[in-house]
């Protein structure tokens, strides 16, 4: 990587996540690792920042009796996920993905908080990184993204060296130009899901993003 970016890192505490999350997302084994989910940025807010792609610190319970909770209906990405997710559950039936809807649903069964569902991802062999793992407030994402593509580049090819059979799942235009942006004149041979970024309505009805998650059922209690 680019020393002089590196440098302004180390010599700042002004940037997300901040050191200590850095390399959060990394708590999931090497070998255990079945996903690549690659979004944008970290979130831009400290409480939000946990070093986890789309993992949005500052929101706790899921639920609230009238529907979703008030921090999730506040945090549009991870809102639009988790209606993805009660669709692809078959809890919703599209177009009733209202919250008097959502507020139907028997929710005995299911996660109750942020963290008990992406603990199910992390279970699920989710490497959960974004296209830049820093987020500089001074700078664009797209600044950030450009210094972290050759950490990603080597990333994926040690992982697609040793795990050909991982898939790469791709939320985003930040995440798509990484990839297509490094090596990939083989990208087609790699199991690849591109996506819009959950932050678009239509995320919520991509079929090819609800083909992948249904069978994971990552909203169910697992004993």
């Amino acid at each position: 990587m680019d020393n002089q970016y590196l440098h302004q890192l180390s010599s700042s505490t002004n940037w997300l996540p901040g050191a200590t999350h850095l390399f959060s997302a990394f708590s999931v084994p090497f070998n255990q690792v079945q996903y690549v989910l690659l979004g944008e940025s970290p979130y831009p807010r400290r409480e939000s920042a946990n070093g986890y792609a789309f993992w949005d610190a500052a929101v706790h319970e899921l639920w609230s009796p009238t529907g979703l909770s008030t921090r999730v209906n506040r945090a549009t990405s991870f809102r639009n996920l988790l209606k993805m997710l009660l669709l692809a559950e078959g809890l919703l039936q599209y177009p009733l993905i209202r919250q008097q809807d959502i507020a139907q649903i028997d929710k005995q069964h299911l996660v109750q908080t942020n963290a008990e569902l992406f603990q199910q991802m992390l279970k699920r062999g989710f490497l959960l990184l974004n296209a830049t793992l820093a987020l500089q407030p001074q700078q664009t994402p797209k600044h950030d993204v450009r210094a972290w593509e050759v950490f990603i580049h080597h990333l994926l090819t040690c992982l697609l060296q040793k795990k050909p059979n991982i898939s790469l799942i791709l939320f985003g235009k930040l995440a798509h130009h990484t990839i297509n942006a490094m090596y990939y004149e083989n990208i087609n041979k790699v199991n690849t899901l591109y996506a819009e970024h959950p932050y678009n309505l239509s995320f919520v009805t991509n079929s090819q993003v609800l083909a992948l998650f249904q069978p994971l059922h990552l909203l169910r209690v697992r004993a």
